[in-house]
């Protein structure tokens, strides 16, 4: 397909996010925007810079750097050099009235430096409004997030097992598999929206290393490379018979993402019940995908999904310990970590074209994580995967 954004598709999605502007916030009248994956959302292209967005659909995206990329990769025509932010002033005279802004991304000293310039009556929080725009995928952005999760069920059925070799560190596996993602297409980073997150590709972990704490809010764990890079993975970690090998990576194209986990055996056969455990999760999965229909509530989900699984079953469920998420999935896109997420108080019902990454995971002590991930998209039939579904622990000898 052709990659490159055109007018239609970014006039789409400023008339959707206008609309859902005017319902939620009636009396807004201009939106700034600093965060770099929204400017790119709506501009297609990534700088430094201020994207202005009024009331009845004007647009100006100012760019202190590099404007000349700007003016080359988006098809905008209203895109300017900007200087300082009194430039916006030339193209937007008068007051800004009621401003609603990225309040999860803007600083205190941005919020302060833009205001010294732009004169603001009040400021309100867009950050939900945004992600809830984004949420509901365009034809474009479903193209673009089917072929990385193509690439992604090749990456995890085909080379994986290829790399998998007896006394090779996990650092020495993610160096590997970074390398290969690449020549498979992969963008180099997988972004996340939440503060102060980075991961890298994902967490890979080696037998128990996949149940080390980190700050992380998902199943898995990592040991990290030291305490100030805690989810790499591990340099004195080899592995050995035996051992599970946990793989959770995103896999990005253009912008937008997959998720998917796959589980390895390494040199025998997993015990009876570390199978059990992984079928049970891959049972999960099936049944929490079937219900990712339009109007489904993702609360209501969780709670379906949660209250018909046994005690004994909910320990280490999503976690391992006292460390567990409490969610069974969750949106992705731009961010591997978007809405809606599957739990409890996510009550805003599900839209056709939504896409949701399902994870359902249990850590077994002494052994490692367990469990399947996958990325659906929301249709009346319920998810449709797009990065291959569910599958048993592959055995590599």
């Amino acid at each position: 397909m052709d990659k490159a954004l055109t007018n239609d598709e970014l006039a789409g999605r400023l008339r959707r996010f206008i609309e859902r502007m005017t319902l939620e916030h009636p009396a807004w009248e201009t939106v700034l925007l600093a965060g770099r994956v929204n400017q790119y959302y709506f501009t297609g292209t990534m700088q430094d810079g201020l994207l202005v967005i009024k009331n009845g659909g004007k647009l100006g995206y100012f760019v202190r750097r590099s404007y000349e990329r700007a003016r080359e990769e988006s098809p905008l025509d209203s895109i300017y050099p900007m200087q300082s932010y009194r430039d916006v002033l030339d193209v937007f005279s008068g007051s800004c009235g009621a401003t609603f802004v990225e309040t999860e991304i803007m600083t205190v000293a941005m919020l302060e430096r833009v205001k010294k310039y732009l004169p603001i009556d009040s400021i309100g929080a867009v950050d939900k409004t945004v992600l809830g725009v984004r949420a509901v995928k365009s034809p474009f952005e479903l193209a673009l997030m089917e072929g990385s999760g193509r690439q992604h069920f090749k990456m995890a059925t085909q080379v994986i097992p290829a790399l998998l070799r007896e006394g090779m560190s996990e650092v020495d596996f993610v160096a590997e598999l970074t390398e290969r993602m690449l020549k498979n297409g992969y963008q180099g980073i997988t972004r996340f929206q939440m503060f102060q997150t980075e991961v890298g590709i994902g967490q890979v972990g080696f037998g128990t290393s996949s149940l080390y704490p980190t700050s992380f809010d998902g199943p898995g764990g990592s040991c990290g490379i030291s305490p100030a890079v805690p989810l790499i993975g591990s340099r004195e970690r080899k592995l050995k018979k035996g051992d599970l090998v946990f793989v959770d990576t995103g896999f990005g194209v253009y912008g937008y993402h997959s998720d998917k986990t796959q589980v390895y055996s390494f040199g025998a056969k997993p015990h009876d019940d570390v199978v059990r455990a992984h079928r049970m999760c891959m049972e999960i999965q099936k049944r929490t995908a079937a219900l990712l229909t339009p109007g489904a509530q993702p609360g209501d989900i969780y709670q379906t999904i949660i209250g018909s699984l046994d005690a004994s079953f909910l320990k280490n469920f999503m976690g391992f310990g006292a460390r567990q998420a409490r969610f069974l999935g969750h949106g992705i896109g731009l961010h591997v970590d978007e809405p809606p997420v599957i739990a409890r108080g996510f009550d805003d019902p599900l839209e056709a074209d939504m896409v949701i990454a399902l994870e359902p995971k249990k850590g077994i002590e002494g052994v490692g994580m367990v469990g399947v991930e996958d990325t659906y998209i929301v249709t009346p039939d319920g998810g449709r995967c797009i990065t291959g579904g569910g599958a048993d622990i592959i055995e590599v000898y």
